[in-house]
């Protein structure tokens, strides 16, 4: 998600929400899945992802996601896999839309979580900070979590953050099997959104004194998408038959 600037009256921030998908058949040196060249593609807008129980429909967000999805064959994949940051929105989202689908917590984000408590728990020891730090995250990444958890809760009496951390990964353990999901040659990071969110939305929306309208923001955002799937010509195609229809 990227905070975008929008112009009405008062100045106020809303976010784009941005859908990455691609495939990781190739492997690099280390067996670590690479996402295939070419292979990405993107849709992004502000739009709303809230969704209640009794709507009869998903919400724009995950509407769009759905299109996205068909488009690239997603629904009929034989391993899905979405990888999402802690935002509990996107995992009610993904288990409404797709049950079978594979959830995996973006691993940097939970690393970032220890290393805050590290910075917490060491404030005047930068080494100590560091070392726990790399510890706990090398726990993190093993698969082994009953450790983790048990050493942030020792520190959960006298460390708000560590006790936050401790809820947070009890919350989202089955999310964050990180050695099993690298042994199924799974990805574990969101780092192909992550670029995503700077080079197609922040790049070009986020500059200094930017404001936008709603509907400006998603219009560029919607031409950078096209232009960065691959798509610019089939959408100029789409717009000259759009023309012609409405002329004739």
């Amino acid at each position: 998600m990227v905070p975008v600037q929008l112009r009405h009256r008062t100045a106020r921030t809303r976010e784009g929400k941005l859908i990455v998908q691609w495939t990781a058949e190739g492997r690099d040196e280390e067996g670590r899945p690479v996402r295939d060249a070419g292979s990405a593609t993107y849709s992004a807008a502000i739009d709303s992802a809230a969704w209640r129980d009794t709507d009869p429909v998903p919400p724009e967000f995950g509407l769009r996601l759905q299109r996205e999805a068909v488009r690239r064959g997603f629904d009929r994949a034989q391993r899905q896999v979405i990888v999402g940051d802690r935002a509990k929105w996107i995992w009610s989202l993904a288990t409404q839309l797709y049950p079978r689908v594979v959830q995996v917590v973006d691993f940097f984000h939970a690393a970032e979580k220890l290393w805050e408590v590290a910075r917490n728990l060491f404030p005047d020891d930068p080494a100590g900070c560091e070392q726990w730090a790399e510890a706990r995250c090398a726990d993190l990444k093993a698969g082994r979590l009953r450790g983790l958890l048990a050493t942030l809760a020792a520190h959960g009496s006298h460390s708000g953050k560590a006790a936050r951390c401790a809820g947070y990964i009890e919350a989202n353990q089955a999310r964050m099997r990180y050695a099993e999901f690298r042994a199924q040659g799974l990805p574990i990071g969101s780092g192909v959104v992550e670029g995503a969110c700077k080079s197609i939305v922040g790049k070009r929306l986020k500059q200094s004194g930017m404001r936008w309208t709603q509907q400006g923001a998603d219009a560029v955002m919607t031409l950078r998408c096209c232009i960065h799937s691959g798509r610019y010509e089939d959408f100029r195609a789409w717009r000259h038959q759009d023309r012609t229809a409405l002329a004739a």
